[in-house]
């Protein structure tokens, strides 16, 4: 037997162990819904094997051929495979950190906008390095953040606005972007949360995470595509691109991939700083980097994933759809979810905030009684969080525009359910019907 042959034979073995083992059960009433899960067949599975028989455990064929596709899809020129969402944005943020960007350089001190309601790795970057986050507040019920506050926000020392969308809803690019444009502020797009949603501006419809000079995904489980763990970041600047690919890979001033050597030909006959004359490239560091990458075994997944993505996009558009139209039904309880003006959103989750007189903590009790999981909108407001206890304790700053009231608001009286590709009709009308059964309670 060829080794062709018995690649082929060991993965119609993994098709046919799927069919059996993989297969999804049918939904009944009080069955768990979970908020998000990986939705996925026999060809991730294949994927992952086949990889696995190459025995190449790290970026490789697949990792190459994710980064050229993803990249396509989004409309970007460069992308770069990183093992989460999280050090998407490490990465991310750091790059602007570099010596290579001159005066735009972000350096310690410097000070960037942002938001609280949201998950902490968005920020986490910016307070390690030593920069200065200032916080606005958000709106209700977009969840995103208030444009009006931007120019109170705005000093001297202002140098990049880095924020998220929202569970998929799109932030108000278009008055971002001007705001962006007219103080020369980097504008870092976190999409981990609406990969696949777009926004018309200028009249161009184009995804989320391409409008701003970086975007970042993350591949974890629950979000829209997966990896089991993986992330990425991407943009059309080259010169971004050589800093974000460096940081990933050690910090590193050479951009041969693993297992090439010498690919620029000039190795060993170079100078770089006070090195000697022809100091190996491959051990020259222009940058203080990480060794983030992903393993080829993760690309592959993604891979199959990417086969299916548009198809995920529809079906979180109909869940969400058909779950906002049943509870229609209690809106004079509870406040629904609106998308963005010129969006179209490629929805995480289902916001819900509860009207004075609904009691929040009730209602996610009952809901989760019933076998419906729910979130908090992750931090609530994370100022209040006791990791800010300590960041006050050790001085390090941040500035805060106005009293972040509507932050509040989501943190005491907001949650929210999933709408992911695998729900089927019958499990989104359950989830309804709990929701409406808690709040007449």
């Amino acid at each position: 037997m060829t080794e062709k042959e018995a690649r082929k034979q060991i993965l119609d073995m993994v098709k046919q162990y799927c069919s059996i083992y993989h297969s999804k059960k049918q939904f009944h009433e009080g069955d768990r819904i979970s908020y998000a899960s990986r939705v996925y067949d026999y060809k991730e599975i294949s994927n992952l094997v086949d990889s696995a028989l190459e025995f190449w455990l790290t970026s490789g064929r697949y990792t190459d051929e994710f980064e050229k596709r993803f990249a396509e899809y989004l409309g970007v020129r460069y992308c770069s495979l990183v093992n989460s969402g999280s050090s998407a944005n490490l990465i991310a943020f750091m790059a602007l950190t570099s010596p290579l960007l001159g005066e735009r350089q972000v350096n310690r001190g410097d000070e960037v906008i942002t938001v609280a309601a949201g998950f902490p790795t968005t920020i986490t970057p910016i307070i390690q390095y030593g920069a200065v986050p200032v916080f606005v507040d958000v709106t209700i019920p977009q969840y995103n953040i208030d444009v009006t506050q931007l120019e109170a926000a705005v000093s001297r020392k202002t140098k990049a606005v880095m924020i998220a969308h929202t569970l998929g809803n799109p932030f108000d690019l278009k008055s971002v972007k001007e705001f962006c444009d007219k103080h020369n502020l980097w504008l870092i797009e976190d999409n981990c949360d609406a990969l696949g949603s777009k926004y018309t501006i200028n009249g161009e419809e184009k995804f989320t995470g391409t409008i701003g000079d970086i975007g970042t995904s993350s591949f974890y489980p629950p979000h829209h595509m997966t990896m089991g763990e993986g992330g990425a970041v991407y943009t059309s600047n080259p010169l971004l691109n050589k800093i974000i690919r460096s940081l990933r890979d050690w910090g590193r001033d050479c951009v041969c991939p693993s297992g090439v050597d010498n690919l620029c030909g000039h190795r060993f006959d170079r100078q770089f700083g006070e090195l000697p004359l022809g100091y190996d490239h491959k051990y020259v560091y222009s940058h203080f980097g990480y060794n983030l990458k992903a393993t080829d075994m993760q690309a592959a997944i993604g891979c199959a994933q990417l086969d299916k993505f548009p198809s995920f996009v529809q079906k979180r558009k109909h869940n969400f759809e058909r779950l906002r139209a049943s509870l229609e039904a209690v809106s004079d309880k509870l406040i629904l979810p609106e998308a963005c003006e010129n969006s179209k959103p490629s929805w995480f989750g289902f916001m819900i905030t509860c009207k004075n007189g609904v009691n929040k903590n009730k209602v996610v009790q009952f809901v989760e009684s019933k076998g419906v999981q729910t979130r908090m909108l992750f931090a609530g407001n994370l100022i209040k969080q006791p990791c800010f206890d300590e960041m006050r304790k050790a001085g390090y700053g941040y500035r805060v525009i106005g009293d972040l009231a509507k932050t509040d608001i989501i943190m005491n009286d907001s949650f929210w359910v999933g709408v992911y590709p695998g729900m089927t009709d019958e499990m989104i009308d359950y989830m309804a019907k709990v929701i409406i059964e808690a709040i007449q309670q």
